[in-house]
Order: C-alpha cells, then structure tokens, then sequence
C-alpha cells in the first residue's frame, strides 16, 4: 500500500466517531452459500409446549425485565426465559445484513415496547442499533470507537485478535429504564438512552460517561498509536448490584466499581490472572470467574471490591481448541431450589467438570457440591454460559471450534449436550442425561414457558455445504424435537453470539454477517 493511500485508510478509519444518527429503515438479508437448496429445510415435528416449574431467578432492581436485560438473560446468568420460544409451527426465517464484512449482534436486548437494542460488530467498529423486532429494520445507530484489536488484527494480519476479544461492548446490558450500559475500547463506561423525535424519527443519546482511564492501562493501539509502549487493559464486560453500583472487570484481572450517583471509581487488581468472561450478581455478591479461580465479591462502604471467599480449579495446562484462553469458559451461573449454589466448568485436560458450590458463608472444605466430568476424553470444552433452572444444569460441548474458519467445507465439531442435577438434599450432582447435538459454539437458551432448549447446530456435510440450524431439544429427555435451517455459509456462523428469546415467542441468532430471526407461522413478521 503506498503512502498516500496509507494516509487515505487511516483518514477514512478516524472519521468513524462515536456518534448517534438516524438510519434508513431498509434491511438486507445475509446472503446465503449455494448448496441450500440441497440441504433439509426442517426436521421433526411441531413440539406441544410443557412449562418446566419452578422459580426464575429474582428480578434485579436496577435491570430490564429478566428475559429483556442482557446475553444471559438475567442477572444470574440461568440462560432462561419466562416466554415461549418458537414451537417449530412451519417456522419462518429472516435476517438482516449488518454490515459489508462482520456484522454480528451478539448481545440482544428488549426494550419495554419489544424493540431490540442490540450491539453488533463489524470490522470497522462496533454498532450500538435499535431494531425493529418484527422487520429487523435498522431504526436508529450508534458508533462505538474502534478496537483496538480490530486495529491488529489488519496491520499484523493476524484475524485471532478479533475473534478471542470480548472487550468493547459485547457484554452490555439494559437498565431498569431501558438504557443500554456497556463499556467501550476507550476504557469508559457509556450508558445510552434511545428516543423518538417529534417526527417519528430514532435517536441515541449518551446519558451518562464514566471515564476509567485514571485506573485501567490505556496504552492502546489505534490508527494513530501502532506501536505503543504501555499497557492497554480492555474492560470486557459490566453489571449493576443490587445496590446499584456498576462493577466492571478487565481483561488483565482490574476488578471496580462506579458509584452511579456521584461518579466514584474503585477497584482492586487480580494479579496474574484474566478476565475473559462475564459475571453474575445477586443480592448476596457478586460472582466472577477469572482464569484461575472463582471468586464472591462485595462492595466495602467507600465501593471497593472486596473479596469474600475464592476457590481455584483445575485450569489445566493450556488453551483447548474451543477456548479463549486458559481457564473456565463460563459466566458463574447462580441458581438452586432450597439452597443457593453457583456454577462454572473448569479446564481439567482430558475432560472438562461441571462444578458447582455452597455460595453462603460456609467453610472451605463444605463449599464444593460437586464435580461431574462431561464430555469425551480429550475432547471436552465450553466457552459458553451453563443454563440453570431449579437445580438442573445444561452444558454444551464447543471442543474444535475457534473462529469462523474452523467448520468450513463441511467440517462440524464432535459436539454433545448434557445436563446435571444437583441433589435435593444438596449431597452432590447426577447426570440425567447426553445429547449429540452438535451446537458448536452459541450461547443456549430454555424457555420454561415450553420446555424446549435453543441450540444453534451444525452436522458433517458430506458435499461441503456449511448447513446452520436452529435445533429445539426437549429439555426433560435430551431428545431433538424439531430443527430449522437458518442458512448456508460462513455469514450464518454465529460464532459464540448467543440465541435470545423475543417476548413475542421469536427466536433471534447472532450470526457473523448479522442478525437472524425464526419465528413460527402464525406469528408472521
């Protein structure tokens, strides 16, 4: 590349600024790879819906609706909705394109009306967007800063840089007054309201701007920093507690808070270990996972950290194919019926465990419930959220999968589902049952309204076509009840985006080139 068209790149890049605009209300479908017509359009039969009971998690104060809030759904990370997904009634599909190259929209959120606030990523930065549920049309957009690994991955050629972030605003929520709250490659929090102009016309607004910078590295690389000598700590993910404050944690083990009501910031730093997922929060603490050890926080007066009681696991001695990095895949899941438990899966070498613990205040040698190990030996990983719902656990199986390359020309992954109970008397865990369902790489939903598990599923193709499915499985037996194409092609590959339960019974798929959406027929769309 010459100088001046150098310089023209970098001009193009910079003029990418965090601004809100209205948008064109058009959508694109992503298109799909040939071959789909060769491959089996729907499988199974239409499933009759069978509530599973219990209780849902506790409504967070401070959250949208659980079912509307964030990826997992609610504040304790269950993966659960209280409405009915799509039954497999002559289901329907439409996406919408979100950008040229990338597009994906992996956290989903509903605002009190239903529209979709959602946050999608493309090569040249993330999109905050407002949707329309039924249409997918793009009704107001939102432009975060660049990342700096998008910056990366284009000047070094190396593409891992994208994939294995989850810093930027992919784990971002929606507040009790619908606004979205995420923290951005600049190391701030921004907390956007959407509203309606006199003629009709959407906006974004940024309400609140909490900056971290004055305790979180930002020595980033950008277009116009290439080579920097600091150290840049992306924030990955936040959540509000039940007192309000905002946590947040970072990649390089940062763990802090913002007061909300006067902008005070605090953290403390976990040294030697990373951050890579989200967590979890209840009335009781905060639940995080680092790359070495589950963790229980709370907030001290002044809004520090402060650590309540921590348990290590096994990590194993490396990444595993179908893992970001070296450690526990999961945001903790806090459940249990008669007893409150918290959940993860450890990185143990030949085959990965379930794990789950006494969160109350109890001794050491009394915290560990259980461990099961799942899986096949030497192919047994997830870098996905557990559901858990009563005291049932559902894990997937995501060894083999890396980034979009990895399933290509027909490829599938050996896959699995299974879930875990935990015993009513609390005296440890059992398997109930094991799936092959091969769901390579989403983050899975159940919907207690019907008893069906979401998955989005991908099988061997002995022609090369790259088949994606929505796939419904019965949540009390592990069998498939029915399954859906959603397309064809390295554009219909979700990688690691989750599938969300619209409260109009809509199941919506982050795919790589956008967004999907399969309803049943009598919904329409």
């Amino acid at each position: 590349m010459t100088s001046r068209a150098l310089t023209g790149a970098l001009a193009l890049t910079m003029t990418i600024a965090a601004a809100s605009v209205a948008y064109p209300a058009q959508a694109d479908d992503i298109p799909k790879a040939p071959g789909h017509r060769l491959v089996e359009q729907y499988a199974g039969a239409p499933a009759e819906a069978h509530p599973v009971p219990g209780q849902a998690p506790p409504q967070h104060p401070y959250l949208a609706a659980n079912g509307r809030s964030g990826m997992h759904a609610d504040a304790a990370g269950s993966g659960t909705y209280p409405w009915s997904g799509p039954l497999g009634n002559k289901p329907t599909v439409s996406s919408e394109k979100m950008a040229a190259l990338g597009g994906e929209c992996a956290t989903v959120t509903f605002d009190k009306d239903g529209r979709i606030v959602t946050v999608c990523g493309t090569f040249t930065g993330f999109l905050v967007k407002l949707l329309d549920p039924h249409t997918l049309k793009t009704l107001a957009e939102y432009k975060l800063p660049q990342r700096p690994s998008t910056v990366e991955a284009i000047t070094r050629l190396d593409f891992s840089k994208i994939f294995k972030d989850t810093s930027g605003g992919a784990y971002s929520y929606l507040d009790n007054e619908d606004r979205l709250v995420l923290a951005d490659s600049r190391q701030h929090i921004v907390r956007l309201a959407h509203e309606q102009a006199a003629d009709g016309g959407w906006s974004f607004r940024v309400t609140d701007d909490w900056d971290l910078t004055g305790q979180v590295p930002h020595d980033c690389v950008s277009w116009t920093n290439l080579y920097p000598s600091g150290t840049c700590d992306p924030v990955t993910s936040v959540m509000p507690d039940w007192q309000g404050r905002i946590w947040w944690v970072t990649r390089q083990g940062r763990v802090g808070t913002v007061d909300p009501a006067n902008g005070t910031i605090k953290s403390v730093q976990l040294p030697g270990e990373e951050i890579q997922n989200s967590f979890s929060v209840a009335e009781d603490g905060v639940s995080i996972v680092s790359d070495h050890a589950l963790y229980s926080f709370e907030a001290a007066a002044d809004g520090t950290p402060k650590v309540v009681w921590r348990q290590t696991y096994d990590r194993g001695t490396g990444t595993k194919p179908g893992s970001v990095n070296q450690g526990s895949g999961t945001t903790p899941d806090l459940f249990g019926a008669g007893e409150d438990y918290v959940a993860i899966t450890d990185n143990a070498d030949d085959r990965m465990n379930i794990l789950v613990y006494r969160r109350g205040r109890v001794a050491d040698d009394r915290r560990l419930v259980c461990k099961i190990p799942v899986f096949g030996s030497g192919a047994s990983t997830t870098d996905n959220s557990l559901i858990s719902y009563g005291n049932s656990l559902v894990v997937e199986n995501n060894y083999g999968y890396e980034n979009i390359t990895s399933l290509t020309f027909g490829r599938s992954v050996v896959g699995g589902v299974t879930r875990v109970d935990v015993r009513k008397d609390g005296s440890g865990c059992d398997t109930v049952w094991e799936s092959k369902v091969r769901s390579p790489s989403t983050v899975p939903k159940l919907s207690t309204a019907n008893g069906l598990l979401y998955f989005y599923t991908k099988d061997p193709n002995s022609l090369g076509i790259d088949a994606w499915y929505l796939t419904a499985v019965d949540f009390r037996t592990g069998e498939p009840r029915w399954k859906q194409l959603a397309g064809t092609g390295i554009a219909y590959d979700n990688n690691w985006a989750p599938i969300t339960l619209g409260p109009d019974g809509t199941a919506y798929v982050g795919a790589f080139n956008g967004l999907v959406a399969v309803r049943d027929e009598n919904l329409g769309g």
